[in-house]
């Protein structure tokens, strides 16, 4: 009986195992390795799922992810009803997944604009669009399932047909420079097939690009030998597929903000009159140099209603580039009909919109909170290898600060650095008992407010200018904040020099420089009036963002998202540094750069990227 009793027990445990080991097996998820700057959030919004789903596959992710590492993200019901997304295993090829998903390489590479030779690799994930066979099949399924519904009803089943199988398997939009040759090689058919299924070619001399062709189903062959194929590497699929980049004679571009103030908006609308007056200076200094550009400028309103207005208007359909608009909810028709038309679409503002995440026409300029913080770490341990941090913990306020401060400590811990921790209220002998001789003592604020540089700054600099601490100690020390101390700095400019200051940030313009300065001079020359006092200056922030996009554009056409890195632009306010944010998603800005104040009263922009 005992032993009848353990084998009993020993067959449910392999049942229970070997059912824990296939519901593994079965679930649908994505193996995403995490890239630098990227958060749960950004993660969820790139698959189209939430934090909450991917933190319970991966137990623990909610306190700390780490580049490098493997998140498991599932796949919603709604992504995979317009395709799927694989991770690229050892020695998988471009071709390979074409086959094992039925879809033309060209589709592939159309839905991962961001997917080249080099990126091809092991762990990258790439969106496989659902080929038109299987959307033929849904529909068919769809309309299969009108019919059963019918079945009671005699009248209603008179005069419908039964569903008929398409004779294409998909359908070919030709793109520019492609060929009978180039396009039966890309499904693997026939230049004769391919002909059958499609009379009107047979005599063209030139395939006319955007026209739909017919992909017939393979012949089945009989009484042949196979024919070896030979089956094309992924360098020869990228070269076929490479689309040739062209001029743009005539730059047209949108401006949708709004313009036009009311009683709700008359601040953001002055803002954004700043802007479009920075912009026209870009235009004015483009022309000048013979580029050609058609502007075009529409007030946004406040609605949805009123931007669908815009984008319904003929001409919308033709332009290059769009920049705006200025509210969150305007974003998503605009981002949907720039997505349709292949319109790049600048968004200048919101940091916190997740259109980028997947789709390639968006720049965003703002730089998402994540994506930053990594940036501005980065470039602290470069600039700072031997730091010892001390973080000031505010006691209000610490609020808009406590991620990047949690990431910071997470980072410095990562890199085994020493940090210690003292209260905002810390005196100047609580502050010199803490410093290090061999170290560079950085003192961190928790807070960005200006309450908590006043309460600080006496301590600090009563700090370093005692007679104990300069005969005795003489350590290296600086002060490191937040972009907000551009608006303090009037304030405290001197306590700033005396602690070798730093803060980060991505636009910072220093008015003593002969670019600012003559911007200022041109802008009041042209509007009889001065820029509003505030950072970033919005008539900058226009110059800059129209500067670098129509410059872009006259250098390299269609081409210019293969040439971003080759923009060596330098910006009057705002630094520029575009990189998609997956392959199939559009771009943000990771520019970072610190300023710094030093003893000998000069102040630099340190760009770490130059």
């Amino acid at each position: 009986m005992k032993i009848f009793r353990e084998l009993c027990l020993t067959f449910l445990f392999a049942f229970i195992w070997s059912m824990q080991v296939q519901a593994q097996e079965n679930q649908t998820y994505i193996i995403h390795t995490i890239q630098k700057g990227q958060s749960l959030y950004s993660i969820s919004n790139m698959y189209g799922t939430t934090v909450d789903a991917i933190v319970k596959l991966n137990p623990g992710s909610d306190q700390i992810i780490v580049e490098g590492r493997q998140l498991k993200v599932p796949r919603p019901d709604e992504i995979t009803a317009e395709g799927t997304y694989h991770t690229i295993q050892q020695g998988e090829t471009l071709y390979g997944l074409g086959q094992k998903y039925k879809v033309s390489v060209k589709s592939i590479l159309d839905a991962n604009p961001g997917l080249n030779e080099k990126n091809f690799r092991f762990g990258q994930v790439v969106n496989i669009p659902k080929s038109n066979a299987e959307k033929a099949t849904d529909t068919t399924k769809e309309t299969t399932e009108v019919q059963a519904n019918t079945i009671d009803n005699p009248k209603a089943q008179q005069g419908i047909p039964g569903p008929v199988q398409s004779r294409c398997k998909e359908m070919h939009k030709v793109a520019r420079k492609e060929t009978i040759y180039s396009i039966a090689r890309m499904y693997g058919i026939s230049e004769q097939e391919l002909l059958d299924a499609n009379p009107e070619i047979s005599n063209a001399k030139k395939l006319k690009k955007g026209k739909l062709l017919c992909i017939p189903y393979p012949k089945a062959k009989q009484n042949e030998q196979p024919k070896e194929e030979k089956i094309p590497t992924n360098a020869e699929l990228f070269n076929e597929n490479k689309v040739a980049d062209h001029n743009i004679s005539v730059i047209k571009a949108a401006v949708i903000l709004p313009l036009v103030p009311n009683e709700k908006s008359k601040a953001e609308s002055a803002r954004m009159l700043e802007y479009y007056q920075g912009f026209l200076m870009a235009v004015d200094s483009l022309k000048r140099t013979g580029t050609s550009i058609d502007l075009y400028t529409y007030d946004s309103g406040s609605t949805v209603e009123s931007v669908n207005a815009i984008l319904a208007k003929p001409e919308m359909r033709s332009m290059h580039i769009i920049f705006g608009p200025l509210y969150t909810e305007q974003i998503k028709p605009m981002a949907d009909f720039a997505s349709k038309n292949h319109i790049r679409l600048v968004i200048p503002f919101t940091s916190r919109d997740n259109t980028v995440y997947r789709n390639p026409e968006i720049y965003q300029i703002n730089t998402p909170q994540s994506y930053l913080y990594s940036e501005v770490y980065e470039h602290f341990m470069r600039q700072f290898p031997r730091a010892h941090v001390i973080f000031l913990d505010a006691t209000n306020g610490a609020e808009d600060k406590a991620e990047f401060i949690k990431g910071f400590r997470e980072e410095l811990t990562s890199k085994k650095m020493p940090f210690t921790n003292l209260s905002e209220d810390a005196t100047s002998e609580q502050m010199l008992a803490v410093v290090q001789k061999d170290k560079a003592n950085v003192f961190v604020p928790t807070s960005g407010s200006n309450t908590v540089l006043i309460k600080t700054l006496p301590q600090l600099t009563a700090m370093v200018n005692d007679s104990l601490y300069k005969e005795n100690i003489n350590a290296e020390v600086h002060l490191f904040g937040y972009p907000e101390w551009q608006t303090y700095t009037k304030d405290h400019l001197s306590a700033f020099f005396d602690l070798d200051t730093y803060f980060y940030t991505s636009f910072y313009t220093n008015n003593l420089l002969a670019a600012p300065r003559k911007f200022n001079v041109n802008y009041r020359h042209w509007y009889g009036k001065d820029m509003e006092d505030r950072y970033p200056k919005y008539g900058m922030l226009g110059f800059d963002t129209g500067y670098f996009f129509l410059k872009g554009l006259a250098l390299y056409g269609s081409g210019l998202e293969n040439n971003l890195q080759k923009m060596r632009l330098t910006p009057i306010q705002t630094g520029f540094k575009f990189e998609r944010v997956n392959n199939w998603g559009g771009f943000i800005n990771k520019k970072a750069f610190f300023v710094r104040f030093t003893p000998n009263f000069e102040l630099i922009k340190l760009d770490f990227d130059q």
